[in-house]
């Protein structure tokens, strides 16, 4: 198929990237002018497996995703719209930044009509259900704390009239689904991620000073969330009226945030300190995380395969491969 990513340099949509191109689909990939990350995408165009050559990268700002079809000379039938500005801890509390998100998202919205897409996948965020002690699930009133999360459920809101007013009018029939995605990690994750951090600091017997890391938590492994959203693009099964999903780790591997610290700590072979209650919440406060996997289950069969101690592993192997010296003939 021909399908669209925005946000193709991110930490979520470069994977997707790299997924749909291995499955042999045409790719337009957009980013930025001047995108800092611009290498993510030419990296993938490079493959040695020569299927970057259907890698296709399209300069675009996300206020300018509504003329995307002038771009792209060819219908597509999935638009995937991961691009979302100020997303980092301070961002995510400007009513402003937050605003033009939606209206930038509406613009991707429309740009996928007219592309003729059949399918347009959001991402979404678990900082849409806001403070809960009990397990989040899709059909669940929503209180989001930040404007973060109030802009992804007011985009959605806003997506799911227009695809419906599109379709009840007979103008087009484009699915919309959005995906709630919990906390992801994995290779090419932000280093300043919470894993990220954890593994660099005790692989270096170093301090690592946390909060009080007390709160319910769940992780996905990015192999697995791919998966998952590849799961829903292709999907053969009806959405019967089901517009949004849950994307996290199996209801099982939900458990208190510091015994996944301490699993890492194990992993990194007991290297370095922890130090808990050094650091206040982050800007949404503290969250629970409790997921509900059942929807998208029930929907496409997907399930989350990877364990945190394999994806731990895999990423303390790269880290150590990439330190180990190259020989010499």
């Amino acid at each position: 198929m021909n399908v669209v990513v925005t946000g193709a340099t991110s930490f979520l949509g470069a994977a997707l990237v790299k997924e749909l191109l291995g499955r042999g689909h045409e790719v337009y990939g957009v980013q930025r002018p001047h995108s800092p990350n611009r290498q993510v995408l030419e990296r993938l165009r490079e493959r040695e497996d020569g299927k970057g050559r259907n890698l296709h990268i399209i300069e675009l700002e996300l206020e300018e995703l509504d003329g995307i079809d002038r771009m792209i000379p060819v219908p597509c039938q999935v638009f995937f719209h991961f691009g979302w500005g100020g997303s980092g801890s301070q961002s995510r509390l400007m009513n402003e930044v937050q605003r033009k998100n939606v209206e930038d998202s509406v613009k991707a919205l429309c740009g996928a009509r007219r592309l003729g897409c059949r399918r347009f996948l959001f991402s979404g965020s678990q900082a849409e259900y806001g403070v809960y002690r009990t397990p989040m699930r899709e059909d669940m009133p929503v209180s989001p704390v930040s404007e973060y999360g109030k802009a992804k459920v007011e985009f959605g809101l806003r997506a799911k009239s227009m695809c419906r007013q599109w379709r009840e009018t007979g103008e087009w029939e484009m699915e919309y689904i959005h995906i709630r995605i919990f906390s992801v990690y994995g290779p090419g994750d932000h280093p300043w991620s919470l894993v990220n951090t954890c593994l660099d600091t005790f692989l270096k017997g170093g301090v690592m000073e946390l909060g009080a890391c007390s709160q319910q938590w769940n992780f996905l492994y990015i192999e697995d969330l791919v998966e998952g959203v590849m799961a829903l693009a292709f999907c053969d099964k009806p959405a019967c009226g089901e517009t949004v999903y849950n994307l996290a780790g199996g209801e099982e591997d939900t458990r208190v945030l510091k015994s996944y610290v301490e699993e890492m700590h194990r992993l990194c072979g007991g290297e370095g300190t922890c130090v808990y209650g050094i650091l206040p919440p982050n800007a949404e406060g503290s969250t629970n995380l409790i997921p509900d996997i059942g929807r998208i289950r029930e929907r496409t069969g997907w399930e989350p395969r990877v364990s945190f101690e394999e994806g731990i592993r895999h990423m303390i192997n790269r880290r150590l491969d990439a330190e180990r010296p190259i020989q010499g003939d």
